[in-house]
């Protein structure tokens, strides 16, 4: 039987045309990641609380809404956000110096509709510019919830801490002594043991301390619409122009 002859295993002489072998180097690791946003980081983004169709509007805000010094006007958007907690807006004029002034609160014009409204008053001339400003109103969403469980008897102790806890919050955004005291207050009745509970959840939603929250109220992941301009001219310009339409007169 004639015996088998193998080839040698050497490599074969390269070619000399052949390109040179790329050198090895590390893989890319690309751009790094993102990083993950946390439930903090994301709990105060801007749009948690849309404001949309912002009204009046001339020509989606390249030309001002017009007023005259006096004349009142509604200022209306649609207002919404995630979930059953409870939302308010409000409306901020600021005058032709850049100074905003005291923010008018909107009401809701129609149950359901998520359209909001305030009647606003134009003041001194010049041009004006007015936003829409949304925002959770954690106080509303507590009180729905404790004027539910309070009377049931469910988690008593601790809805009625988390009331005051949110009423401290809320006490350190009152500018006067006066007010801030009718809240802290109601904080210590919200505390206090010695109570019945239905008592101590009255204490807290007395008109006094409505008065107070009405005009500091506790915001939380406030959203302001785009500024919008508005041009207050003097009360003539309501007739002045007339003049044009009859030039023998």
């Amino acid at each position: 039987m004639p015996a088998m002859h193998h080839q040698s295993s050497s490599p074969p002489t390269p070619r000399t045309d052949a390109p040179p072998a790329p050198r090895a180097t590390a893989a890319d690791p690309g751009p790094p990641a993102p990083e993950r946003p946390s439930a903090t980081d994301t709990a105060g983004g801007v749009g948690r609380i849309p404001v949309l169709d912002v009204r009046p509007i001339v020509q989606r805000g390249r030309r001002p809404a017009k007023a005259v010094t006096g004349e009142s006007f509604e200022i209306s958007a649609t207002v919404f956000r995630e979930g059953h907690d409870a939302v308010a807006a409000n409306v901020v004029l600021t005058d032709p110096d850049g100074r905003p002034g005291p923010w008018t609160p909107m009401r809701e014009l129609a149950p359901g509709t998520d359209r909001w409204g305030a009647e606003v008053t134009a003041g001194e001339p010049g041009h004006w510019t007015y936003r829409v400003e949304a925002w959770g109103d954690p106080v509303s969403t507590w009180r729905h919830h404790a004027q539910i469980k309070i009377p049931a008897g469910m988690d008593t102790e601790l809805v009625l801490e988390e009331g005051a806890r949110l009423y401290e919050r809320a006490a350190a955004g009152v500018s006067d002594s006066e007010g801030r005291q009718v809240i802290v207050a109601a904080v210590e009745a919200l505390r206090d043991e010695n109570r019945p509970a239905a008592w101590r959840l009255a204490a807290a939603l007395t008109p006094d301390v409505d008065a107070v929250l009405g005009r500091c109220p506790l915001r939380d992941l406030v959203t302001a619409s785009d500024p919008l301009p508005l041009l207050v001219e003097r009360e003539r310009a309501l007739y002045g122009s007339w003049y044009e339409f009859f030039p023998r007169s």
